[in-house]
């Protein structure tokens, strides 16, 4: 591996650069799908306006490439641990830079959406194989770190789309919001080309074949949840029950074809280690908080404290800012002062958040909200680089694909749960379907109210955290027992 070569003997001064051109490379895969999603989302009013089409029609444009994203996102990390992750990585770079190139030229709006797939497809390979390859690319001591890096690189990507889009509309048109993607994808792909370590052949003569059945049908089921979480912005009709029960009905049947199949996309029993299992958990909870702060925070900054639209987006760009500074030091300290301990700081840190912003009186103002927004998003950073180290610091080579692709798959579904539950949590506790004309002090009550909520999701994290850490602490006393009696006889 390039660490390894890097570590070794008189060649350390010569093969040091390339390990940080591989980090660069990984940490443009982690900026670009970001990037993609928050740089069209403000491109919405402009492409509306350019196709001639209504904001429900061009949502598709945002929707096409979220979803794709947690469709397949499993699926393709578990194809990178079959025929390479190298060699996947460095077509989803190019199937992003292609398909960025297909949407800002595309004259018809189902030909940019076709494009928008396709760059789904590409951004889904990029992030989970540049979580993948952290284990190939860099020494076991500096996971933490590593991971701290890439979680900067995805907060600047968010922080950075709405303003570089604005930039770009105002002065070149729609067009350039997906065209500036493609330097940058080229740049990507010769990095990764020439400085990733190359694919481990006896690693990969030894992998099992794909699953397509199993593939399909977590397609299907994630495709029918994801629906059914965005469908209706929050109003849950019949239409989104049926989408459910599907949901329901799919994982049945892909639990029961993968216990039968002889190369299961997931090995189920995976699922029985207490580290993978909860932090699956934590981040699904966690990401559907960090939702909250973008589904209710616009409506209370602009109603309940009175700020236009421009002084809005400034403050609301906080919490990106506060995750891209705090991202890489989050890290550090995750290697020096361990994952668990890590983990359970940053989720105590967004309990404390979350609650100061359940009880914040209208009074106080701005500072009222930015203190413990980025308190919130200060304890992210340092959940998410303690959690992806203590779940992908361990693995053996053949599953870090795949379980990248999980931990990945449980922040989206996250994402879109909390877009779709604490959005109609929101909405029931202000009695009003229309939250920007309700009254000032009913949305600054139900701004509480939904922090109130956050506040016993994390909670219910934090319990998860340290039960999963006392656990795992008594399996590997038990394994040391287990050992020592084997070794006695």
């Amino acid at each position: 591996m390039v660490a390894e070569q890097g570590r070794a003997g008189p060649g350390h001064a010569k093969q040091e650069p390339s390990v940080r051109w591989a980090l660069a490379s990984l940490s443009l895969s982690m900026l670009l799908p970001a990037l993609g999603t928050s740089i069209a989302n403000v491109g919405l009013p402009a492409l509306a306006q350019a196709f001639l089409a209504s904001f429900p029609q061009v949502q598709w444009i945002v929707l096409a490439y979220l979803l794709t994203i947690t469709i397949l996102i499993v699926s393709l990390g578990r194809l990178g641990d079959v025929i390479g992750r190298r060699r996947l990585l460095l077509v989803g770079i190019a199937l992003f830079t292609a398909a960025s190139t297909l949407c800002g030229v595309a004259s018809m709006l189902w030909l940019l959406i076709a494009g928008r797939i396709v760059q789904g497809v590409g951004a889904a390979i990029m992030m989970t194989l540049a979580m993948a390859l952290v284990g190939e690319t860099v020494p076991r001591t500096k996971t933490g770190s590593v991971m701290g890096l890439l979680g900067t690189m995805s907060a600047i990507g968010t922080a950075l789309g709405p303003s570089l889009g604005g930039v770009l509309i105002s002065g070149l048109g729609w067009r350039a919001i997906f065209l500036v993607s493609v330097p940058l994808g080229a740049l990507t792909l010769l990095l990764a080309y020439h400085t990733l370590p190359a694919d481990d052949q006896r690693m990969k003569s030894g992998r099992h074949g794909f699953d397509p059945m199993g593939t399909l049908l977590l397609g299907l089921m994630l495709a029918a949840y994801a629906l059914a979480m965005t469908v209706g912005r929050g109003h849950f009709g019949l239409l989104n029950v049926s989408l459910l029960a599907a949901s329901v009905v799919g994982a049945v049947l892909f639990v029961r074809t993968e216990a039968r199949a002889t190369s299961p996309l997931i090995h189920l029993t995976m699922l029985r280690d207490p580290v993978l299992s909860a932090g699956l958990a934590m981040s699904m909870l966690v990401s559907t908080v960090m939702m909250t702060t973008l589904v209710v925070g616009p409506f209370y900054l602009t109603v309940a404290l009175g700020l236009d639209a421009a002084f809005t987006g400034l403050v609301m760009s906080v919490g990106p800012l506060v995750a891209a500074l705090t991202g890489v030091p989050a890290g550090r300290m995750v290697d020096r002062m361990g994952a668990d301990r890590m983990t359970i700081a940053g989720l105590a840190g967004m309990a404390a958040g979350s609650f100061i912003l359940s009880i914040m009186p209208v009074g106080i103002g701005i500072t009222g909200y930015i203190v413990p927004i980025a308190v919130v998003t200060a304890g992210y950073s340092l959940f998410q680089a303690a959690n992806n180290t203590a779940v992908m610091k361990d693995l053996q080579s053949d599953q870090r694909g795949v379980i990248s692709g999980m931990l990945n798959l449980a922040r989206h579904l996250g994402l879109v749960t909390g877009a779709s539950v604490m959005g109609a949590v929101f909405a029931l506790s202000l009695a009003t379907t229309d939250a920007a004309t309700a009254h000032p002090d009913t949305v600054a009550a139900g701004f509480r109210m939904t922090f109130a909520v956050a506040t016993i999701l994390i909670i219910l994290a934090l319990a998860i955290a340290v039960g999963s850490s006392v656990l795992a602490t008594r399996l590997s006393i038990l394994r040391k027992i287990a050992g020592s009696l084997r070794l006695i006889r």
